[in-house]
Formats: C-alpha cells, structure tokens, sequence
C-alpha cells in the first residue's frame, strides 16, 4: 500500500500542508472560500510538529494492523478494501475519541466544529495523489510504496 513518508530534514516548517489539506476538505475546494468564508471550518488532517529547527507533518500513518480500527465502537473507522488506507466515517462516530486515544502516533483529531467527530487523514481519498504530497514545495512528503 501506497503510504506519504515525511522526510523531516527537507521540511522548512511553512504549512502548505495544513493549507491545502484544509481546503481539500472544504465544500468549496477554493482557498480562500475555506478560510474566511465558511462555518464551520474544514479540519486539516494533517499537522506540522516544530520543535526548535525540526519540523515534520504529521498525519495517519494507516497502520497495517491499525489499533484505531480495532477499538471502533461503531465500526466509523474501517479499512478501506480497494486502497487498504484506514478511513472514518464521520457519520457513524460517536465522538467517544477511543480511536484517539490508541493511536501511536497521535493523528487522529477531533473535530469538535458541528458534530463531534473523529477526523483523520484519508489520503485524499479518490485523488491520485494526497495534496500535501502534491504541494509540498521543499518534497518533504512523498507518497510511495515502502516496506
């Protein structure tokens, strides 16, 4: 399975992930539109950690025996059988933030704007390429197949 690997010593820590994650998660799938004009606002599903010179993007790691799946009280977190990427239904959870709790990595997110719900990376799901990956300027995030 594809996955997005980060490479930390290209990152220079500017965002664009965030910014375009965001807005690919909005309705409008327009920039500006997702951040000044619509309520509630789009959730990034990833995040950049800084800490001194180091930064990196952190998003779902889509683990091939993916806690967050197995401690799903309602089933919301599933893998996907076609892309093997671990996906949430943001309909059918409850916000009971099990998933979060059990991740290693800490990325999955709450989405406490409207209905409370776990929000996670879905690897832009139905895109040949997530758009972190796509507009990363430094390519400190690749998507590829890795063992």
């Amino acid at each position: 399975m594809k996955r997005i690997i980060v490479n930390e010593e290209y990152c220079i820590g500017c965002r664009l992930c965030e910014i375009y994650c965001l807005t690919q998660h909005s309705r409008s799938k327009k920039i500006i539109k997702a951040f000044k004009e619509e309520t509630p606002r789009a959730l990034a599903r990833v995040v950049v950690e800084e800490e001194g010179p180091l930064s990196f993007a952190m998003q779902c790691r889509h683990c091939e025996d993916a806690p967050c799946v197995a401690a799903c009280l309602t089933g919301a977190m599933q893998r996907d059988e076609r892309t093997g990427a671990v996906l949430c239904d943001e309909e059918r959870c409850v916000g009971c933030w099990t998933c979060i709790m059990v991740c290693p990595f800490g990325a999955v997110l709450r989405n406490v704007s409207g209905r409370k719900a776990a929000s996670k990376c879905d690897l832009c799901y139905g895109e040949q390429t997530p758009v972190c990956v796509a507009h990363c300027p430094n390519e400190a995030l690749v998507y590829e197949e890795r063992d």
